[in-house]
């Protein structure tokens, strides 16, 4: 039963990261925000 939601979750993320950025340059400008935020997190 985990192993199943963990996998939905899994495909709900990749499902959502592909619609959001069309272009490789939009995957790597989101890879970008992804580690900002995280560094302010951590700050």
């Amino acid at each position: 039963m985990i192993r199943k939601t963990i996998i939905a979750v899994a495909l709900a993320a990749l499902t959502v990261t592909t619609a959001a950025c069309n272009t490789v340059d939009g995957l790597g400008d989101d890879i970008k925000s992804v580690g900002r935020a995280g560094k302010r997190a951590i700050d």
